[in-house]
């Protein structure tokens, strides 16, 4: 019985020590027993929603931010800025400086710089940099995304539906259809091939597409000299090569974070469904 007496005059405003005293409680503003519920209820879901990521979006099971269903201004600016422009002056800086270490520690009036003819060719230079680069870029994105997406920098884009079409859904690492269930990924060597191969697919796109234009272009700067045209160990090479790997990645590796950034989302939505 003293007990709850206790109780009910601590709740109602009284210390302990005022029990043991004697004294009368002292009633607060709004203080009734049922009034305080909801007060803690408050602060309840308040504590729940800090909780929540800084970017407002909800967590899946892999500690990813749920899907967009839309495309995001955040996910344009990693798409375009960081991945595209970032990814232009990495490339086109990179690709300056070995350009400017391979053509000018060489003795190149033994060894002339031509358009076509071995062994210092910018034709087959430029034809190796868009392979060795795309393929390249297409590991490092792979694993800055899943970098990104494990730190809740980016969400996973959700609104573009699955593929339908077989190559497609091979593309992009996808069982038959929906209703199989999905294989185990490939490891070790097969999985680099097969990694390997997404790049090299981009780097043919980006050959069709630059390595023409680059050609012509270098015809017009080179002098004419038995049937080809040379160039001088600074600055040509240098200067084309840079705007080649800019040019480059400014292409091809918006085209990859969007790949990861995609099947993220798709992974995300087949979770929630598995869930359901």
């Amino acid at each position: 019985m003293f007990w709850s007496r206790a109780q009910l005059q601590t709740q109602a405003g009284a210390s302990p020590a005022d029990l043991e005293q004697g004294a009368s409680p002292s009633p607060r503003r709004g203080s009734q027993l049922d009034g305080d519920i909801p007060v803690r209820r408050g602060r309840g879901a308040e504590a729940r929603s800090a909780d929540k990521p800084a970017s407002g979006g909800n967590v899946d099971e892999g500690g990813r931010l749920e899907p967009s269903e839309k495309l995001t201004r955040h996910q344009l600016f990693y798409v375009l800025v960081l991945d595209g422009f970032g990814g232009m002056v990495l490339s086109g800086g990179v690709n300056f400086a070995l350009a400017y270490v391979m053509y000018t520690t060489q003795d190149t009036v033994k060894s002339p710089i031509r358009l076509f003819q071995l062994p210092n060719t910018l034709a087959g230079d430029a034809a190796v940099t868009i392979i060795v680069q795309c393929i390249l870029t297409w590991f490092v994105e792979k694993g800055l995304v899943a970098y990104d997406l494990s730190r809740r920098s980016v969400q996973p884009i959700g609104f573009i539906p699955k593929p339908t079409l077989p190559w497609q859904r091979r593309l992009f690492f996808l069982p038959a259809s929906d209703t199989d269930i999905e294989d185990r990924p490939p490891s070790g060597i097969a999985a680099i091939i097969q990694q390997a191969l997404r790049g090299f697919l981009l780097a043919v796109v980006g050959f069709v597409l630059l390595w023409p234009a680059g050609v012509g272009i270098l015809t017009a700067l080179g002098e004419p000299a038995g049937g080809d045209y040379t160039y001088a160990d600074r600055w040509t090479p240098q200067i084309f090569k840079l705007i080649l790997g800019g040019v480059l990645g400014l292409l091809t590796t918006p085209l990859m974070a969007a790949f990861w950034l995609i099947k993220a989302g798709w992974e995300g939505k087949s979770q929630r469904t598995v869930k359901a």
